[in-house]
């Protein structure tokens, strides 16, 4: 029966809205379960996160579970050690209750604390004589002991197709600007020898007609009026 009882509460706790409440067993047993729930909103527990310890009977539901809150608390109806001052996991259980209705009476015990039967009186005659105060204490509390940790910082984000179109455009500028000046720099080449070239047919040129006036200079006395005029025509007409 304890069994069949376990797996039907935990098929339950799967297909119920349990809100911001939680609540399975752990990995221990089916026996030890473990649930939070948070604190309610307008209540000086508002932003807490309250873990609660369950332990089951062998012969659950015909007994009542063991509840316990694990994380402190400064309420009137749960001491320090976590055990809860509250009628139906008492004198007032039922086997018609479930685990979930636990949680949720739990809950509603932190919005409407019960100062006729405290656990801790001390907290329970603040309550009634300086609620103000009373609410700090329990805000402080909550503040120390139940704010859950911040969650944990996002992964860096990878970059992005921006940054590698960017990269493309400046590798291809900078390909374009070598080819150019690679161009420049044979044109310049080609104009020096361009210009070589040129310097060296000019220099074979006058050296030709060097040449010619030698042999003029050196030719037979009678012949050199002639040969003068030959060679002289023979230069006009390379010039030309």
């Amino acid at each position: 029966m304890t069994m069949k009882r376990i797996h039907r509460e935990i098929a339950d706790a799967k297909k119920e809205d349990l809100g911001p409440i939680t609540l399975a067993p752990t990995q221990d047993g089916l026996y030890h379960w473990k649930a939070t729930i948070p604190g309610p909103q307008g209540s000086p527990y508002e932003g807490g996160v309250f873990n609660v310890d369950i332990q089951l009977a062998t012969d659950y539901p015909f007994s009542a579970p063991k509840v316990t809150f694990a994380t402190r608390i400064y309420h009137m109806n749960i001491s320090d050690k976590g055990s809860i001052c509250i009628d139906i996991l008492k004198q007032n259980w039922s086997p018609a209750l479930s685990l979930f209705k636990v949680m949720l009476s739990l809950s509603s015990l932190l919005t409407d604390p019960n100062p006729h039967d405290p656990l801790v009186p001390s907290i329970a005659t603040e309550y009634i004589r300086n609620r103000a105060q009373h609410d700090r204490t329990a805000k402080r509390w909550t503040e120390l002991y139940a704010r859950p940790p911040p969650p944990p910082p996002p992964p860096p984000q990878p970059a992005s197709s921006a940054t590698s179109v960017t990269g493309s455009s400046s590798r291809r500028a900078k390909g374009k600007e070598k080819a150019q000046t690679q161009t420049a720099s044979s044109n310049r080449s080609g104009g020096t020898a361009a210009g070589s070239s040129g310097s060296s047919i000019a220099g074979r040129e006058a050296q030709s007609r060097s040449i010619t006036i030698e042999e003029v200079s050196t030719a037979n006395p009678c012949t050199t009026a002639s040969i003068w005029e030959e060679a002289t025509e023979r230069a006009r007409h390379h010039r030309r």
